[in-house]
């Protein structure tokens, strides 16, 4: 489905030197998990609008609403619905599809419920991805797999950025579960007829999250339910991007990864610009004002809350360097997009029209300012 290519503001742009190569996704066999999750249901788009086939095996829609209804992400995408923990019917499915290219997005994904239900997370972030790797081991048709981590794999460090040799570690269930998964990814004995890299990225934001506990999520349900945003830990700094940045990483890793020799597990950070590492309590009042309609947020106090880490921030220069990636928009940009996002829902749009045609227009404006 072709949806409409509204322009982007020419000042949202950053200039990213790359984007991915529909020419060499058109045709590509793409086994997918967490198709049914935000950043699954934006990348099943993005690689159909490239002439990707894609297979999803994934739990069923995390929240009501959710991308992958409204979206129709179903459509463009086979699916089946499952448990990475389920290594059996996990490898029969992706046997099944025999695909070129593995993305591993599924994941307990959220710090706060990790805290809640550690041992599930570990068991979904470790032994779930230890379970993709096994099935991509043992399917002959997969070049390639792309394992998506998180900014939060790296030990709490408040004076630097992260570049990919920082020391691993995690404070929460969830952190050390992510951390676990990229020790888990370079000591599997995967064999040199497969390539494999871990991405990790920053806060993503954009269209169709509803996710708990993420401030935009929030954000859009106080104001659909005509309340005041209720902002915790206004003081963390946190990397935000839109979720096109990453994932045009990803395309990108997976692309360099097959068109170069076999090399030992990768690793990229993708992160924003060092302007959009801002504080919650900032981003709160840029989403307050891109909605307009004199919305708002209160300051919680946060009495016996779990640890979350302080600041994050990521060093992406061997992104840049080795793919020729660099984020695409700005954080004014990227809540522009996000707010537009929820309002044309707000609104009764075709939200799969729509999503698409955000798509259409990174694509078009990101590579108008790249040459």
């Amino acid at each position: 489905m072709r949806g409409r290519c509204r322009p982007l503001d020419d000042m949202g742009t950053i200039g990213a030197r790359r984007l991915p190569d529909p020419a060499f996704w058109r045709g590509k066999r793409v086994f997918m998990t967490g198709h049914t999750g935000f950043k699954g249901g934006w990348l099943s788009l993005w690689l159909h609008e490239m002439g990707a086939q894609v297979f999803g095996y994934a739990l069923a829609p995390p929240t009501e609403p959710n991308l992958f209804t409204l979206a129709r992400v179903g459509s463009v995408a086979g699916h089946e619905i499952g448990d990475i923990r389920d290594f059996s019917a996990l490898s029969k499915a992706m046997h099944a599809f025999a695909p070129d290219i593995v993305f591993h997005l599924a994941a307990q994904p959220l710090v706060r419920e990790s805290y809640r239900i550690p041992l599930d997370t570990f068991a979904t972030n470790v032994m779930g991805t230890l379970h993709v790797l096994e099935a991509i081991r043992l399917t002959p048709s997969v070049e390639t797999g792309i394992i998506v981590t998180s900014d939060k794999v790296y030990a709490e460090n408040q004076t630097s950025r992260h570049g990919e040799d920082s020391r691993l570690g995690g404070h929460d269930p969830y952190s050390a579960s992510k951390a676990c998964a990229e020790l888990a990814t370079a000591s599997f004995p995967i064999g040199r007829a497969k390539k494999i890299a871990t991405v990790r990225s920053g806060n993503v934001i954009g269209g169709g999250d509803w996710a708990a506990d993420r401030l935009v999520a929030d954000f859009i349900r106080a104001i659909m339910a005509g309340e005041t945003l209720a902002v915790r830990n206004p003081d963390a700094v946190r990397p935000w991007q839109h979720v096109l940045d990453p994932l045009c990483g990803y395309l990108l890793a997976a692309e360099y990864l097959c068109n170069h020799a076999w090399h030992p597990v990768q690793n990229w950070n993708f992160g924003p610009a060092e302007n959009s590492e801002i504080t919650v309590r900032e981003l709160a009042a840029r989403l307050c004002e891109s909605w307009g309609d004199g919305a708002g947020f209160d300051i919680v106090p946060q009495l016996e809350a779990p640890h979350e880490a302080p600041v994050l921030r990521l060093n992406s220069a061997k992104a840049g360097s080795e793919l020729n990636w660099q984020p695409g928009l700005t954080i004014d940009a990227a809540l522009a997009e996000t707010i537009a996002w929820f309002k044309a829902y707000a609104a009764g749009e075709n939200m799969a029209a729509f999503t698409i045609g955000q798509i259409q227009a990174y694509q078009n404006q990101v590579f108008a300012h790249a040459s």
